[in-house]
């Protein structure tokens, strides 16, 4: 081809010959759509920067909050501590989910948990209360009367108190944080759905990692949000020591628990398959915990 040969003359020739060919655009050689990551991790700003943060990261909070929904927020909210002690989820966390749901359109944001300690104590001293309350969310102490029997078909639980309120919302949202416990070794996401539950609870503690897989097969979330802002690594699940809590600042999203709760693992330095609960999921096909087959979208602050 001769010099002289322009763009447009080109193309004719290329077209004449049946060649399909497609100039880009931009500079680069191709243009792709950056798939959606299964987790998203962001860290190093405030909670509520970094809450923002992971969530932008994985899509924004609409892909999972619809106009007109009601959503319930489920942190861990059981015992009688304050944030910096890491027992329970972070308020500023909570606060900053309320606001975002209700940005997506939810028609009402509702938050509670079913606490190991008085929940009246708990409810104030976690934050939990007065953040989320402050943002417009309805905050409401456990009615024993909305306990219902329900089956859950696991292969250990079969039927058991459940929570109606959680069954009756559009949307569900998981919101643990990373903790040691002193019998499952962590409690995270999965262990969450424990404070959906009534009845005598205890008793789900001889086959502990069966019951919460079990209750991951029930509860289907549509987004779990981790608080990694603090962690408690040791004396879980209570805690009650500055000197056991790490700073870390984080927050990890998506929409695959069995995922979540092995991200979680390796912020203790350990591997999904170590802890009893993550394996079981796994193994029964509920999410995966290999964290080298997922796509982890990482954001600093």
């Amino acid at each position: 081809m001769e010099n002289s040969t322009d763009r447009r003359q080109f193309l004719k020739l290329l077209m004449g010959l049946g060649v399909g060919f497609t100039f880009p655009s931009s500079p680069h050689f191709y243009n792709e759509t950056p798939a959606t990551p299964d987790l998203a991790v962001a860290e190093g700003g405030s909670p509520a920067q970094t809450t923002r943060a992971a969530l932008e990261a994985l899509g924004g909070v609409g892909r999972f909050i619809s106009r007109g929904d009601i959503v319930l927020l489920k942190p861990n909210m059981s015992w009688d501590r304050v944030p910096e002690q890491a027992a329970n989820t972070n308020p500023e966390v909570m606060r900053t989910l309320v606001e975002l749901c209700y940005q997506a359109g939810a028609k009402r944001v509702k938050v509670l948990d079913n606490s190991i300690n008085d929940a009246r104590r708990c409810y104030v001293r976690s934050g939990i209360m007065e953040a989320a309350k402050e943002a417009d969310a309805v905050v409401s102490y456990v009615d024993e009367r909305k306990f219902r029997q329900i089956k859950l078909g696991g292969e250990v639980l079969k039927q058991w108190a459940v929570y109606t309120e959680a069954l009756e919302v559009d949307k569900l949202v998981n919101v643990p944080l990373a903790k040691h416990h002193n019998l499952c070794r962590l409690t995270i996401g999965m262990k969450n759905w424990l404070g959906l539950l009534g009845g005598n609870r205890g008793k789900l503690h001889q086959q502990i990692h069966q019951c919460i897989a079990d209750l991951a097969s029930f509860f289907k979330p549509n987004l779990v949000v981790l608080d990694a802002i603090r962690i408690l690594q040791r004396n879980g699940p209570q805690g009650g020591r500055l000197d056991d809590v790490k700073q870390l600042n984080m927050v990890a999203v998506g929409t695959d628990q069995v995922a979540i709760d092995s991200f979680a693992a390796t912020l203790f330095g350990l591997h999904g398959s170590e802890v009893g609960y993550i394996k079981e999921a796994h193994e029964r096909g509920l999410g995966s915990m290999e964290l080298s087959g997922l796509q982890i979208k990482r954001v600093r602050l």
